[in-house]
């Protein structure tokens, strides 16, 4: 018998895996137990440390040990319980009527279920913790693979906290990066200048190896530049085999996900499939349901740069996508019509001019959804506090007359975080333009100045607030952008639209920008608060010619100047942090030799910082946090000796250890050996901070 492309596939993978021994023994003596020890394994990390790789190991030691593993990318995952169901219902290939529940029920033998890219799941975070995971049967383990931490309340449940693992993906070790570098085929003399380099970070030495394959060099030497993945990126886009695959490189950064089809449109080259093939054998690009999509940290890096560099080249890119969605959109319905939608959306994520109006983040904690009867009142709540009672019975009243214009935001609870009312005037009665003065306004606006014909409608966005911020710029806020947006592309006959702002000066910028004009004849007042309004007409400026005016406005912007490299945050092994912290410790009074330590660049001392903040600052952080850790000894009599040696050895440091021994009134190896504790005991205090508090 012929072997599989896929033994084919998993073989290559394999043996390019590296390290993660910890990890994969975890999981092991987890499916070799009679029974499960834990039944949630939550790994984080940063973008590039491994996690998808891991997980696939994971699928792979399931296949040896018998055990059946379901795969999920969340990134191709409908954040709501159906969309979530439907896809494991397709990754255990099971059909459309069968319960994936019952299934794993009926099976003796464990079941793994793999999640990657947990973090775009947070609006169903609360639902798969509360209602989803207690219904799966106890032989069953659910991996879920993200960059952030576990949410305070799965280590808030009493009941949780005994059946979740927490592993805080890292760096690779000194040792393990050796090996990945000999496995790729790079000669041993160049290794310690590529380790100094990449720390360690998995996605670096890829591209490192990436940048070998393509033309091997004499020596690695990058410039000396703080932004590893950029510095990686730009070495490799030099050597690509030609000019073709540099343009596919930069159109696949470019769109959310690149097929044959949409490449062969972007370069106006009839046979892509050659340079397709390139594309998915790249360390950095990923292969999805539906397409190639780049790492984002190598997306960002290879955007920004083809936008500096060649802005008409990014704007003809930019055109060509656009046109290539915009005709689907006409040709497809349902579920591909929208995906395209979003294809359509996502050229537009990194405006400059519209970047500061939206938090794209934090946007995805929040899910989008219809209305409950258990909302109305927190809605009719959340529109008292914040426009006062006379706008809330308004918001009632329109809850009860056009309920199917409410779009809810609920947090990872699945409470209201936010929502968007919007009111079809066509349908609104002579009774509700009396008294919703909002309506009454536009409505007299249109007959004025843009009446209706047969078959158009008109749309008042009457409400729309985040619960916790209102209509300042936020992650709700952001959502509910979005939802416009797909409001104005997607309504059949849609002639005009208006959008009340309890601040309009605030918004005039990005509402301008949008093309949106102020209507002040269509303002109006409630409750004394006096409202501004924006409007559109989508017969003068059509949907199809509104996103072209946008890409023309974004691209046809000045050529900025080179974007200044912000330097990523490093995550290092237990290891190597173990010997950053005790460099810290040895040059705690030379500020001037802490400019190197690694820890300035550690989650421990940006989530003090901040991305921006100066190396002067970060090291009077990085020597308080020492400090802390060290007073944080003096607490317990026992360990006061160990804050002692610590004291006059490296804070007001004497001449020699001996002399430290002498003031300390102790023989000299009970004074390293209390150092030696007092030393473990920080390392441990500052990597417990550094990792989350995570169980390893």
């Amino acid at each position: 018998m012929s072997t599989r492309l896929a033994d084919r596939l998993s073989a290559a993978r394999r043996r390019r895996f590296v390290g993660r021994a910890a990890e994969l023994a975890l999981l092991q003596s987890a499916l070799a137990a009679p029974e499960l020890p834990f039944h949630v394994l939550h790994i984080f990390g940063p973008g590039g440390v491994g996690k998808t790789t891991l997980l696939g190991e994971f699928a792979r030691l399931c296949g040896q040990a018998g055990t059946s593993a379901h795969y999920l990318d969340a990134r191709h995952v409908e954040p709501s319980p159906d969309g979530f169901l439907a896809a494991l219902r397709n990754a255990m290939r099971l059909d459309e009527a069968a319960s994936p529940l019952a299934v794993l029920a009926a099976a003796p033998d464990h079941h793994v279920i793999l999640i990657d890219t947990y973090e775009t799941l947070a609006p169903l975070d609360g639902w798969l913790r509360d209602a989803f995971l207690p219904e799966l049967p106890e032989n069953t383990l659910v991996v879920l693979a993200g960059r952030a931490p576990p949410a305070p309340a799965w280590r808030a449940d009493p009941g949780w906290q005994t059946l979740v693992r927490t592993l805080s993906l890292r760096n690779l070790s000194p040792d393990e990066g050796r090996a990945y570098l000999s496995q790729r085929g790079l000669p041993a003399g160049q290794h310690p200048a590529i380790l100094d380099f990449t720390h360690g970070h998995p996605l670096a030495l890829s591209l490192v190896a990436d940048v070998f394959d393509q033309r091997p060099g004499p020596a690695f030497q990058p410039e000396a530049a703080p932004d590893v993945v950029r510095t990686l990126l730009e070495l490799f886009v030099q050597k690509v085999p030609g000019p073709a695959h540099r343009a596919a490189l930069e159109a696949c950064a470019l769109v959310r996900l690149t097929t044959e089809a949409l490449l062969a449109e972007m370069l106006q080259i009839p046979d892509v499939h050659e340079l397709f093939e390139w594309l998915r054998g790249l360390s950095f690009v990923e292969t999805g349901v539906v397409g190639l999509f780049p790492h984002d940290l190598a997306r960002e890096a290879l955007a920004a740069d083809v936008r500096w560099r060649n802005p008409d080249w990014y704007a003809e890119l930019h055109r060509r996508a656009r046109g290539y969605y915009t005709a689907r959109l006409h040709q497809t319905r349902g579920p591909e019509q929208q995906r395209h939608l979003f294809d359509l959306i996502f050229l537009h994520r990194d405006n400059p001019a519209v970047r500061p109006f939206f938090e794209w983040q934090t946007s995805g904690m929040l899910l989008a959804d219809a209305p409950h009867n258990a909302d109305v009142a927190a809605l009719v709540s959340m529109t008292a506090r914040h426009e006062g009672e006379a706008s809330a019975q308004f918001a009632a009243h329109w809850l009860a007359r056009q309920p199917q214009g409410v779009i809810i935001l609920r947090d990872p609870e699945g409470q209201p975080a936010g929502f968007l009312m919007i009111v079809a005037l066509p349908q609104a009665t002579d009774d509700d333009l009396k008294l919703d003065p909002a309506a009454r306004m536009t409505s007299e606006y249109l007959r004025r100045h843009a009446p209706l014909r047969a078959g158009e409608t008109a749309t008042l966005f009457r409400f729309w607030m985040a619960r916790d911020t209102y209509q300042a710029v936020s992650g709700a806020q952001s959502l509910i952008f979005v939802n416009v947006v797909r409001h104005y592309l997607m309504t059949p006959g849609l002639a005009f639209t208006f959008f009340p702002c309890a601040d309009p000066d605030f918004w005039a910028q990005v509402f301008a920008y949008a093309d949106l004009a102020r209507l002040s004849e269509a303002d109006f007042e409630v409750g004394g608060r006096r409202y501004g309004v924006y409007g559109h007409d989508w017969r003068v400026t059509p949907p199809i010619d509104w996103l072209a005016l946008l890409a023309e406005r974004e691209t046809g912007m000045a050529p900025r100047a080179a974007p200044a490299p912000v330097e990523p945050l490093i995550v290092l092994s237990e290891s190597a942090f173990a010997e950053a912290v005790r460099e810290a410790l040895r040059d705690f009074t030379r500020p001037d030799a802490l400019r190197t330590n690694l820890l300035l660049r550690s989650r421990l001392v940006r989530e003090r910082s901040g991305p921006e903040i100066g190396v002067v600052e970060r090291i009077a952080i990085l020597q308080n946090l020492t400090k802390e850790a060290v007073d944080a000894l003096q607490g317990s009599p026992r360990d006061a000796k160990l804050y002692r040696a610590l004291y006059h050895t490296y804070f007001y440091p004497a001449r020699t250890q001996e002399q430290a021994a002498e003031l300390l009134d102790v023989p000299f190896s009970t004074y390293r050996r209390h150092l030696k504790a007092g030393m473990g005991r920080v390392v441990n205090a500052l990597w417990q901070r550094e990792i989350g508090g995570a169980e390893r």
